[in-house]
């Protein structure tokens, strides 16, 4: 009912007199500062209430908060600006509203806002103070980058972290338009994740990456674990999605949800299943088990013991004590065996978005932003495809393209987007949300597809037949990482 209600004032809200040239309505945006003289606020209030309950008891699933006239009208400019006002009255106050493209949306729009005024106050400081660097510049060696970004950092005042991120790999030419940027990400991600660093270790059954468990932790690891904090918040800030497999349980702690047994369930499933087993075993099959209150683990190839309660050692698993095993055992898991690495992991990201609208996000909006979508919904790209240079929808070269991608496997189209745009990754929203472009790139040739990483345009040549396209851009694609892109 209170959502019904929303949805028509807002409906309503939005339609404004027809243009002189047209019977239809024209739409405009709205914000909630421009409906506080309806019942709107008082509505949201309810609803509000009924969201801070179901967060607590689960009764519906939180995206049935979302509002699609909210999320399809907003004005996020005006909206959002209110929301950072002592008394605005802005939607952005009720972010269980908002689906997870808008808040990316208005994420984004915060970063920009940002961006500006730390251009602005460089231009400023130049005038006073001598030469100052409007972006946050990386230079950094291929051979190195770990520790070259990471210095760099450490360098760098909280002030310079709001700055747009320019990178330049050392002894290579090259402007930074977005392009080099997705491919830094790439690289270090795949670098700092990699067991060559040893800082994180992957579950072999989810493939989730979680902090490698150390008793005392070398500084060098906290500092990379402190930098591939940063990343991911640099990440966030200049709207990059990154290739990283991190479980639910990450994006919790970030956000500072906690943490239970339940979540163990995506990250270890076989350690999950034997845990709740546990509660299956009679008394006399736990005294069999001679289990303890002690968990073991690897450190560095060095097994050491840890006691999940004082006196654990000599504390046996009994029905009694089983529950508070398994939540000790899971508390160990995720806050325990990792409470350094995860401080300093927090406080790289905090330093750039902890006072930002990410804040608002639930867990699960947060590793969309991070990651993007699983959802390869080919047919919303080719919906939303804009094309240049002479192609249109009807262009004969076009629907042999739009049929050869149509027949491709998931893994040839996710090589098909990075070849197109440097990443893999569907943003938040699927990808009719990506602005993808395919251009003419002369007549027919032998020549291969290539791409502007940097704009996400693809340069096609109109090749004569279809069979020829098809092998033309396979071979583009298999060798796409360092080849055929601009």
């Amino acid at each position: 009912m209170f959502q019904s209600y929303i949805t028509r004032e807002i409906n309503k809200a939005s339609r404004r007199t027809p243009a002189p040239s047209s019977n239809e309505p024209a739409l405009q945006r709205v914000s909630l500062h421009t409906l506080r003289s309806t019942s709107i606020p008082a509505v949201i209030q309810c609803l509000a209430l009924m969201n801070s309950y179901n967060n607590t008891h689960d009764i519906v699933p939180y995206s049935a908060f979302y509002n699609d006239a909210v999320n399809e009208h907003i004005d996020i400019k005006e909206d959002f600006p209110r929301f950072r006002m002592p008394e605005g009255v802005s939607f952005c106050s009720y972010p269980f509203l908002l689906s997870p493209t808008t808040k990316s949306e208005i994420i984004k729009i915060e970063s920009v806002i940002l961006m500006r005024t730390e251009l602005q106050d460089s231009f400023f400081r130049a005038m006073f103070s001598g030469v100052t660097c409007p972006y946050l510049v990386l230079e950094v060696r291929r051979d190195n980058l770990v520790r070259d970004t990471l210095y760099q950092l450490d360098l760098k005042l909280s002030q310079d972290l709001r700055k747009q991120l320019k990178v330049r790999f050392v002894g290579e030419e090259g402007v930074d338009e977005g392009g080099v940027q997705k491919e830094f990400f790439q690289l270090i991600v795949r670098d700092v994740f990699s067991p060559k660093y040893g800082i994180f270790r992957a579950n072999e059954e989810s493939q989730y990456y979680w902090f490698a468990p150390r008793a005392e932790p070398s500084k060098d690891a906290l500092e990379e674990m402190r930098l591939t904090g940063q990343l991911i918040g640099l990440a966030v800030y200049n709207a990059v999605i990154l290739d990283i497999h991190l479980p639910p349980a990450m994006y919790k702690k970030l956000l500072g949800v906690p943490v239970s047994r339940d979540d163990l369930r995506e990250f270890d499933p076989t350690l999950y299943h034997g845990l709740v087993q546990i509660l299956n075993l009679s008394a006399a099959e736990l005294e069999c088990l001679e289990r303890t209150f002690e968990v073991e683990y690897d450190d560095l190839g060095e097994i050491r013991t840890h006691e999940l309660i004082p006196g654990g050692a000599s504390t046996p698993l009994t029905v009694d004590n089983r529950e508070e095993f398994i939540d000790k055992y899971a508390d160990f898991i995720f806050n325990v065996s990792c409470k350094d690495q995860f401080t300093e992991f927090k406080a790289g990201f905090d330093r750039i978005c902890g006072g930002s609208f990410v804040r608002y996000m639930r867990p699960q909006e947060l590793e969309l932003l991070v990651c993007g979508s699983s959802d390869l919904d080919f047919g919303a790209l080719e919906g939303s495809t804009i094309y240049d240079g002479g192609y249109t929808r009807e262009t004969r070269v076009i629907q042999f393209f739009w049929t050869v991608v149509n027949e491709f496997t998931d893994d040839l189209k996710r090589k098909l987007l990075f070849f197109a745009t440097s990443s893999d990754r569907v943003p938040i929203g699927g990808l009719s949300k990506l602005h993808f472009v395919i251009a003419k790139n002369g007549g027919d040739s032998d020549r291969l597809p290539t791409s502007h990483t940097c704009f996400n345009v693809l340069l096609l040549p109109e090749y004569s037949d279809i069979d020829k396209l098809r092998e033309r851009l396979l071979t583009a694609i298999h060798n796409s990482e360092g080849f055929g892109m601009i």
